[in-house]
C-alpha cells in the first residue's frame, strides 16, 4: 500500500511539473513622452520574460513577451510627437506575444522589467531614446556678470504619480503647475534665470535630476513636492535640506523614504540602490558638501520664512533628511513641501490655481531675498549692487551689529525701521535696510 501511495504521489508531482505556467496578461498600456526619449509601459498580471531586437528597412523595434496575452487596447495611444508610426501585435510561437513598433526615425531602445510595488503591477518598460536630442541642456556660461541659475525640480511625473489626494488629485500635476509658476516669478527678476528639470509629464530618475542641476551649474536646486503622511491630520508646508547624520524627525524620515522609492515606481533600469550610502559617505568628507548643506539650510530658512506668511508650517525650522534628490556635492539643494495632499483641507487649497500661484510667489521671494543678500561672486547681481533692494535675510551667524556694519548704518536705525525692540533676531527673518 505504501509503495502504491508513493507511486501516486510521484505521479502527482510529475503532472504538476508538466503543467504549463499560467500565461501573463497585458492589462494596460501607457505612453509617455520626455524631452529625450519615449517610454512605453505594459501593465502585466504576472512577471514575464521578454526579448527586444531591432530591424532595418523600414526601422522597427520588436518585443517578444514570453507566455503572455494582450488584453489591452493599443489603438487609443497618442503617437503624435513620438518616433512611433504605429503599433502592431500578433501571437508568436503559439504562446508568446509579439509587439512591433513601426518607427518614423531611428532610436536607441532599452527595455527592463519592474516588479510589483505597492499598488502598482508588474510592468515591462520600453524606452526609445532619440538619436539626436531635440532639446539640449543649456549650460550657463561663466562670465563676468552671469545670471544666478535656479534649477526647479517638479517631483515625480509620468509613471510615478506621487502622492494621491481626494478626488484623484495627483502630486505630480500639482507640483508641475507650481514649478512652472515659480519659473515665471524667478525669471521676472533681473539677474536670475530659472530652468525646469522636468518640463512635462514624464519621469526623471533621482540621479539624473541631481546631475542636471550640476550640468546647469545651478546656484540652487529646489525640488517641489506636495507629499502624504500616514495621518490625514498632518498639515503644513515645510522645507528640507540634506542631512549628513540622519533625519531630524519621524516625518522627515518617512517622507525621505517615500520620495527615495520613486525610482522603483517611475522605473530605472540600471538602478543600483546599494551604492548610495557609500557614495554619500565619501562625498561628505569633502568640504564642498558641508558648505552646500550650510548654504541649503540658510536658503531654506529664507524660503520657510516667506511660506509662513501664507500658510501653516508643519515645522518652524528647516528639517534635514537623506533625500536622494538633494545629494549634490556642490549645489545647495532644498526640498519644499507645499502641503500634505492627504489632508482634505490642504488638498483643496493645493488644487486651487490662485493658491498655487501664491505659493510659487512666496518660494520665489524667499530664494531671491537670500541671493540679494548673498550674491555669488561673478554674478550680475554682485556686479550691480544698486539694483538690489535694501533688504537682508538673516542667515546663521548674523548679528544686528554685523549687519549694520555691512550696510554702513547704525544699529539703532536698523532696529527702529524694522520694529525690533531687542537684540534677538531669527534665521530666515528679512530686514529692511535704512538709507545709508
Amino acid at each position: 500500500m505504501k509503495k502504491v501511495w508513493k507511486q501516486l504521489c510521484g505521479l502527482s508531482v510529475a503532472l504538476v511539473l508538466a503543467l504549463p505556467a499560467m500565461a501573463a496578461e497585458v492589462q494596460g498600456v501607457r505612453l509617455w513622452r520626455a524631452p529625450d526619449h519615449t517610454r512605453l509601459v505594459f501593465d502585466l498580471t504576472a512577471p514575464a520574460e521578454h526579448q527586444l531586437f531591432t530591424l532595418r528597412g523600414p526601422d522597427r523595434v520588436v518585443v517578444d513577451v514570453n507566455n503572455t496575452r494582450l488584453r489591452a487596447q493599443l489603438d487609443g495611444l497618442e503617437l503624435e510627437g513620438t518616433p512611433i508610426e504605429r503599433l502592431r501585435y500578433a501571437r508568436h510561437n503559439e504562446k508568446d506575444l509579439r509587439v512591433v513598433l513601426d518607427l518614423k526615425q531611428q532610436v536607441n531602445p532599452r527595455s527592463f522589467a519592474l516588479r510589483r510595488h505597492q499598488n502598482l503591477p508588474d510592468r515591462l518598460v520600453i524606452d526609445l531614446y532619440d538619436r539626436a536630442q531635440s532639446e539640449e541642456i543649456s549650460l550657463q556660461q561663466v562670465s563676468r556678470e552671469r545670471a544666478i541659475v535656479i534649477a526647479i525640480d517638479a517631483g515625480h511625473g509620468g509613471e510615478d504619480p506621487g502622492a494621491l489626494g481626494p478626488g484623484g488629485l495627483k502630486e505630480k500635476d500639482v507640483v508641475l503647475a507650481i514649478s512652472r509658476q515659480l519659473r515665471k516669478f524667478i525669471d521676472a527678476r533681473p539677474g536670475f534665470s530659472a530652468k525646469l528639470v522636468r518640463g512635462g509629464d514624464y519621469y526623471v530618475p533621482h540621479r539624473e535630476r541631481v546631475n542636471k542641476g550640476r550640468q546647469l551649474r545651478a546656484d540652487l536646486f529646489v525640488s517641489i513636492h506636495a507629499d502624504a503622511f500616514i495621518r490625514k491630520s498632518a498639515r503644513g508646508a515645510g522645507v528640507y535640506a540634506l542631512s549628513s547624520r540622519g533625519a531630524t524627525s519621524e516625518t522627515a524620515r518617512f517622507l525621505a523614504q517615500r520620495e527615495n522609492e520613486s525610482d522603483l515606481i517611475g522605473g530605472v533600469g540600471n538602478l543600483n540602490l546599494g551604492d548610495k550610502d557609500d557614495t554619500l559617505a565619501g562625498v561628505l568628507l569633502d568640504l564642498s558638501m558641508t558648505a552646500s548643506i550650510n548654504a541649503s539650510l540658510d536658503i531654506g530658512s529664507s524660503v520657510l520664512g516667506q511660506l509662513g506668511t501664507l500658510t501653516h508650517l508643519h515645522k518652524k525650522r528647516v528639517e534635514q533628511a537623506n533625500f536622494a534628490v538633494l545629494k549634490s556635492p556642490d549645489v545647495p539643494s532644498i526640498l519644499v513641501e507645499t502641503g500634505f495632499i492627504t489632508n482634505p483641507q490642504e488638498a483643496s487649497r493645493l488644487r486651487d490655481l490662485k493658491f498655487q500661484r501664491r505659493l510659487a510667489e512666496k518660494i520665489s521671494e524667499g530664494i531671491v531675498s537670500y541671493f540679494v543678500s548673498h550674491p555669488p561672486a561673478g554674478t550680475w547681481l554682485a556686479a550691480n549692487p544698486a539694483s538690489r533692494s535694501r533688504r537682508h535675510t538673516i542667515a546663521r551667524g548674523d548679528t544686528l551689529s554685523g549687519i549694520a556694519l555691512r550696510y554702513k548704518v547704525s544699529v539703532a536705525a536698523l532696529k527702529e525701521l524694522n520694529g525690533i525692540d531687542s537684540s534677538v533676531i531669527r534665521v530666515g527673518q528679512t530686514l529692511t535696510i535704512p538709507s545709508g
